[in-house]
């Protein structure tokens, strides 16, 4: 590489011949191929952002004016072009390069976008801020992909944009055709029909009070360069169509069909080869038994907001397509669709990401809850996910989702459990259910040595002083302590509660009758599984103590799992420290929680 090293800023990219932008662009993706070859990362997305992320820093002077990135994902040839090259080494690693834009990384990153549709808003506001402030030289550009146009906030913003014709905000549509999959919907046949029409105008936009500047080559760096110096000339709202390929300029990517390049583990450069031991993740295991299930009952439906293989529903789609439901990245839809479905008679399954059905708080409490509909959840990437950082850690669902009324929760610990658990919620009628996982390898199975009334106990020593009380996937690390401590003297229960919302009255009677009782969940301890349990004991009136091992309550890091988990105490032998402490009445030994 010789042009690449020398671009550490968007000053020396704009000294850059022009002509040498084809040498400048191949050099980008071919740095880009094999750095993520060796982190892993959102290699597609960026890979078609090449031309477009250098025609954007040859026309706008950031940080003077704002570049905005949705989904944040699609940013690594802006931070390539921003300095920050000689950091891709660390991607996605504790203390590394964050996969999305960072704050704390650059003044070129305004924020940190990792939830699509939202970056017309966020444009909406800091334009309506620079007029107020009389900052009239100052543009905003936000780079939109067609999949997060599919999203209903991105709609309530173009609404408001279109209102204004002299707010100057530049809208970069970035059409790939796909989110993960190809893009659904209306907007989506639109956008095809015009972009194979080099003639063609969007009266959709223009209807809205946009105006509209393309189709334009997303891959010619000149066209681009022309189309966003015109936009930005006019003054006013204005909607540049770029079309581009995902995975362009990398053969492994950009001929795939199933989108697993949108977001790759470590992998062979040369072949396209992906690294791994194959051992199946709790996805896997879900698409599985959901396959399974829609064979056996045809009232099961299934819903996904645009990402129909990352959580697991695409077995079902390819052997059922008419009963799976892809609406675009509209999680508020998805779930008040469902309650729809629901009402009619069918037994939808919304699978989704723990983070993204936050967006759709309202719709799971007045909308299902409030009418007592039995519409399953199934929320990937609960708990610590990794890699994705703090926006995509699934630490919060089981605070949240205890307040709604008639909502139960089970979280599995295994891939033999959730199997059945999936079946479990699909049997109740008498309100939604959800079924939680995390990101990554299922793991072995646990036996259970005995059952209390629905709970599983997986370790009954003769003179038990401590019960470990486990959410899910905590378990096994729950048994591996449990050993430890039996090492050191002090007999621990250990039980899977299965159901963890609400907290099972039997789980209630099983604490206390031991002197300490230790829960241990991935999720915040505001509001979770332990303080819940806490108190459900302290209004029984019982002597045992209650401690709660979770998830502080601040944004985590990037990182792997395994590591993230032992930094904030839940690996087996921190645990194992702080129960022998507890149980010896040292190291602040907690009271019983009121």
């Amino acid at each position: 590489m010789t042009l690449l090293p020398e671009i550490t800023s968007p000053a020396a990219l704009k000294r850059l011949d022009r002509t040498r932008d084809g040498e400048l662009c191949a050099e980008i993706r071919e740095f880009l191929v094999r750095s993520v070859a060796e982190t892993g990362g959102h290699l597609g997305p960026n890979l078609g952002m090449v031309e477009l992320t250098v025609a954007l820093h040859r026309v706008f002077e950031s940080p003077r004016d704002v570049l905005l990135f949705d989904t944040g994902h699609q940013a690594y040839v802006h931070k390539l072009l921003t300095g920050r090259g000689e950091r891709f080494g660390s991607l996605r690693a504790p203390g590394g390069l964050s996969g999305y834009p960072s704050r704390e990384e650059s003044e070129h990153d305004v924020i940190e976008n990792s939830h699509a549709s939202t970056a017309l808003s966020y444009a909406d506001g800091m334009a309506k801020a620079f007029a107020l402030r009389g900052e009239h030289d100052r543009r905003v550009v936000a780079v939109v992909g067609d999949g997060a146009l599919t999203g209903g906030v991105a709609w309530e913003a173009l609404n408001n944009i279109g209102a204004s014709p002299q707010r100057p905000v530049v809208m970069v549509l970035n059409d790939n055709g796909r989110s993960y999959r190809p893009t659904t919907g209306a907007l989506a046949r639109h956008l095809g029909t015009i972009g194979t029409r080099s003639t063609a105008r969007s009266g959709f936009f223009e209807s809205l009070g946009i105006a509209y500047l393309g189709p334009v080559d997303g891959h010619d760096c000149a066209a681009v360069e022309r189309a966003l110096r015109s936009a930005a000339g006019l003054g006013r709202p204005v909607v540049v169509h770029c079309l581009t390929r995902k995975g362009q300029g990398y053969a492994p990517a950009a001929e795939d069909e199933t989108d697993r390049w949108h977001a790759i583990g470590p992998f062979d450069p040369v072949t396209g080869a992906v690294k791994g031991s194959g051992a199946p993740s709790w996805t896997d295991v879900f698409a599985d038994e959901m396959l399974t299930v829609a064979a056996e009952r045809p009232d099961v439906v299934g819903i996904t907001a645009a990402m129909t293989v990352p959580v697991g529903l695409h077995r079902f789609a390819d052997k059922f397509p008419d009963r799976v439901f892809d609406v675009g990245i509209s999680e508020q839809h998805a779930v008040a669709s469902a309650a729809g479905l629901a009402t009619a008679g069918l037994r939808p399954v919304v699978a989704i990401y723990s983070t993204f059905l936050a967006r759709a708080f309202d719709q799971v409490l007045m909308d299902v809850a409030l009418h007592g509909l039995p519409v399953v959840f199934v929320l990937d990437r609960a708990g610590v996910t990794g890699p994705d950082g703090p926006s995509h850690h699934g630490m919060w669902d089981l605070s949240w989702l205890s307040v709604v009324p008639g909502l139960r929760v089970a979280a599995p610990r295994d891939s033999t459990q959730l199997r059945l658990l999936l079946r479990e919620a699909l049997e109740r009628d008498d309100g939604p259910t959800v079924l939680r996982f995390p990101k990554g390898q299922a793991g072995p199975g646990i036996e259970a040595v005995g059952e209390v009334r629905g709970l599983d106990v997986l370790r009954s020593p003769e003179d038990p002083r401590v019960l470990l009380a486990a959410a899910g996937p905590m378990a096994a690390t729950c048994m591996a302590a449990a050993a430890l401590l039996a090492d050191r003297g002090v007999e621990a229960t250990v039980v899977d509660p299965r159901w963890v919302v609400p907290v099972p009255d039997a789980l209630v009677e099983l604490a206390s009758a031991h002197p300490l009782t230790v829960t241990v969940e991935d999720n915040t301890g505001t509001g979770g599984f332990g303080e819940r349990l806490g108190r459900r004991v302290a209004s029984a009136g019982a002597a045992t103590r209650v401690a709660n091992l979770s998830l502080p309550a601040r944004f985590l890091a990037s990182g792997d799992r395994g590591e993230l988990l032992h930094a904030h105490g839940l690996s087996a032998s921190r645990i194992a420290d702080r129960v022998h402490a507890w149980a010896l009445g040292r190291d602040d030994a907690p009271d019983r929680v009121g």
